[in-house]
């Protein structure tokens, strides 16, 4: 199933095949705990699945001292 995927720091879209967040991330090629990933407007963890029409957006870990 394919999922629009927003992502933030290459503003950029795409539709990928994907069934669960932590397969979207690894075909993105994505190091787990480096994004956060929103579907639909939530916050979500990486071991959710994911659904037709779901739109996801990644949004990098911002970190600062």
């Amino acid at each position: 199933m394919k999922i629009e995927v927003f992502i933030e720091r290459e503003n950029k879209t795409r539709c990928l095949e994907a069934k669960i967040v932590h397969e979207l991330l690894k075909k993105l090629k994505i190091p787990q705990g480096t994004v956060l990933v929103i579907r639909n407007n939530e916050i979500v963890t990486e071991d959710t699945k994911l659904k037709k029409g779901d739109k996801i957006r990644l949004l990098p870990v911002i970190s600062g001292g």
